[in-house]
């Protein structure tokens, strides 16, 4: 397939995922539209946004005029009927297009088994919904990201107490994702037809224990950094400000089931199913760390 005549959508624009998917896409030339919310801010520049509504048919059709290929990453809703006609509105949308492939980002692993957490399971019918529409889809699955320590919370306890708190128990590992790499999985699957159909679950390059991710964190920074696991109604008690109360309990529900042993391996990935299934180099830990301003947080 040649790039010539080829239109990117990108939902989510204005987030940190998305953004991080426009940004790839503008960087190597490629035709790039963002989808966010009325009244969020605008997308890099060069980037044409649609502001639209996800639940409204209208909108979104709009946005997909004269697209060939969409990335998907959901807002942080967790209602299930809001979730499905997210997902419904976008298909049949991408289908009325003709849409040549679409890559659908799940924004964490999916648990075999049906959970009570919605956090899981609005992801998982949104990726039913987009696999069973007559488009071309690939469904990517990420675990956390790096990102998610870089903010005033986590960043000042690691700043002001060299404390990593994160609220995961010390013994589960996790394949940290940062969204750059994650773009580039999302850039890399919207050009592999053979991938549609299938569910790709990947991480990072490093697979670490809350200690170990202290550990790293000791070494670039120069100090002694221990780790804590945060209790998730602190979590989410914080993150309802952030977010609002709605939005901080559905992701709160990720770390309760992973915090039981139901979910202890959920983040446990191979290293080596994001180069061998995408062709992306995963980023070391470490470099993603000596990258940040820190001191911000002081």
């Amino acid at each position: 397939m040649t790039e010539q005549g080829r239109q990117y959508l990108v939902f989510g624009a204005t987030g940190g995922q998305g953004g991080a998917v426009v940004r790839t896409l503008a960087e190597r030339g490629h035709p790039v539209r963002g989808f966010a919310r009325r009244g969020a801010e605008r997308a890099d520049s060069g980037v044409s946004l649609v502001a639209g509504d996800l639940a409204d048919p209208a909108a979104v059709r709009e946005a997909f005029a004269g697209v060939t290929h969409a990335a998907v990453t959901l807002p942080l809703v967790y209602d299930t009927p809001t979730v499905a006609d997210y997902a419904r509105n976008i298909a049949d949308a991408a289908r009325q297009a003709g849409v040549q492939q679409l890559v659908y980002n799940t924004n964490t692993c999916i648990p075999d088994d049906t959970t009570p957490y919605p956090a899981y399971e609005t992801r998982r019918i949104a990726a039913e919904i987009l696999a069973d529409s007559g488009v071309p889809t690939v469904v990517l699955c990420p675990p956390v990201y790096l990102e998610n320590l870089f903010n005033p919370g986590v960043g000042g306890a690691l700043a002001n107490q060299n404390v990593l708190a994160y609220p995961l128990p010390a013994d589960r590992r996790v394949a940290w994702l940062s969204h750059d790499d994650l773009a580039a999985a999302m850039v890399a699957a919207l050009d592999r037809p053979d991938l549609v159909g299938r569910s790709v679950q990947f991480g990072g390059g490093d697979v670490v224990t809350g200690p170990e991710l202290a550990a790293i964190f000791s070494t670039v920074l120069g100090r002694q950094i221990n780790y804590l696991p945060l209790e998730v109604d602190a979590f989410q008690e914080g993150l309802a400000f952030a977010l609002g109360a709605e939005a901080a309990t559905g992701v709160a529900g990720i770390y309760r089931w992973v915090g039981q042993d139901a979910g202890r391996d959920l983040f446990d990935l191979d290293p080596a199913t994001l180069p061998k299934a995408l062709n992306v180099t995963p980023t070391p830990i470490a470099e993603w760390v000596t990258a940040r301003p820190w001191q911000q947080f002081a």
